[in-house]
């Protein structure tokens, strides 16, 4: 027994309530549990009990051991007055130790269903990432429907804190924050935080300047991610070599301290074909924020994403290194990604932070307007045989693995509270 689970329990009333009746012998009714308290002091707040003949409204506090009121010192802490019941697991103490003038205490140790507790232990020691999935078919499709919901809303609300840090660092300069987070997808998962700080190096506004140069925004991006240092024998890269010193020294630049990787990736993904894909969507796009800010439709975004680097990149997939020819479009799944990741999340914090509900709604809509991930996390999820047909059914996945599952979360989860509740 954990102190989490034994509030879990409280919190949800899964005990026996027959017969309640405290150590000192006295007839007990809930009124009302209580409120869970997430910050300092009794575990639940706002209750109502009635002792024999008397009604009580306050707080309560729960422990494995009756003893670990003392041994936690609550009899000297203010905090802890208006507690009217102490709600325990096991009663280690004896009737001397427990006169009749002490804390009304109960002790569930009896009264809780066998196999809800070892229910509660195959879950917390699960192998699997998700721990529950052999009890999956238990839960039913409306517990699955809204918590669905809950978990969009949990990522979109978590982004959105994120996205808040960007503006308060740029002094709500939405552009600039957009700016660094599409880089930052750019980068995938392996250079993303390389890209971040690249696009963090290099403000709009000098980008702004140096647009219609799709070179020269290529030296500048290749330049400060610290790909631009090698001798090279071709003229294309020792061209940008040149531009980047020359822009280097007129801002100022230094190249980020974070090296970008090629190890361990397809071609099609190496940081020289994304930056340079990066640098041609810059090239063809004017105030890329409000741009997808004001689209209506997932298609809207995927044409002003679609964009392929520019020819001497059809030949290449590094510098300096020549390759059978092929063009280096942004693929659809992609340019999905950025919309899911990047766009949808900007949109929705964008909206939240002024208040402005379309933005919000519109951000849910191009979730399930737009096809489901396909990714390690997702895929997880089609042996119990859980929905996935769009990417508001892969972000809530997402969110559940990475936040609940991964974490043995079960007590805070609504499908975990369904396998435990069938119990």
């Amino acid at each position: 027994m954990t102190e989490k689970l034994l509030q879990f329990i409280w919190q949800m009333q899964y005990f026996n309530k027959a017969g309640l009746h405290t150590v000192q012998q006295e007839p007990l009714s809930i009124i009302h549990p209580g409120c869970l308290n997430k910050h300092q002091g009794p575990d639940f707040t706002g209750a109502g009990v009635r002792i024999g003949q008397t009604t009580w409204a306050g707080n309560i506090e729960l422990h494995v051991k009756a003893s670990d009121w003392k041994n936690h010192r609550h009899d000297d802490d203010r905090n802890y007055k208006n507690v009217i019941l102490h709600v325990v697991w096991k009663n280690d103490l004896n009737e001397k130790d427990t006169p009749a003038a002490a804390l009304p205490t109960l002790v569930l140790e009896d009264r809780v269903p066998k196999l809800l507790l070892q229910r509660y232990e195959e879950l917390m020691y699960s192998l699997s990432c998700i721990p529950c999935e052999n009890s999956l078919a238990e839960v039913p499709a409306l517990i699955w429907t809204s918590w669905k919901e809950r978990m969009v809303a949990e990522r979109l609300e978590r982004k959105t804190a994120a996205i808040q840090k960007h503006l308060e660092q740029t002094t709500n300069h939405w552009e600039e924050v957009f700016w660094w987070m599409i880089a930052r997808n750019f980068g995938i998962t392996v250079n993303s935080n390389a890209f971040e700080e690249v696009a963090r190096s290099i403000p709009v506004n000098i980008l702004s300047k140096h647009k219609n140069q799709i070179h020269q925004l290529e030296a500048l991006l290749l330049g400060q991610a610290g790909l631009l240092e090698q001798p090279f024998h071709e003229s294309y890269p020792r061209m940008l070599q040149r531009e980047y010193q020359f822009l280097k020294q007129k801002y100022g630049f230094h190249r980020i301290s974070q090296p970008v990787h090629f190890l361990r990736m397809r071609p099609q993904n190496f940081p020289t074909i994304r930056l340079a894909q990066l640098a041609m969507l810059i090239h063809l796009s004017h105030h890329l924020f409000s741009q997808v800010k004001l689209a209506v439709h997932p298609d809207e975004l995927r044409k002003l994403l679609s964009v392929t680097a520019n020819d001497y990149w059809h030949y290449h997939y590094r510098l300096n290194e020549e390759a059978a020819f092929s063009e280096k479009t942004l693929g659809m799944q992609t340019v999905n990604n950025i919309i899911i990741n990047t766009v949808i999340p900007i949109v929705y914090a964008y909206g939240h932070i002024y208040n402005e509900p379309a933005y919000k709604n519109k951000a849910v809509r191009w979730l399930n307007d737009i096809p489901a991930e396909e990714n390690t996390v997702t895929r997880q999820w089609k042996l119990p045989g859980i929905t996935n047909t769009s990417a508001f059914d892969s972000q809530a996945l997402n969110e559940l693995t990475k936040q609940y599952c991964r974490h043995k979360r079960c007590l805070s989860c609504a499908v975990g509270n369904a396998v435990l509740k069938r119990s």
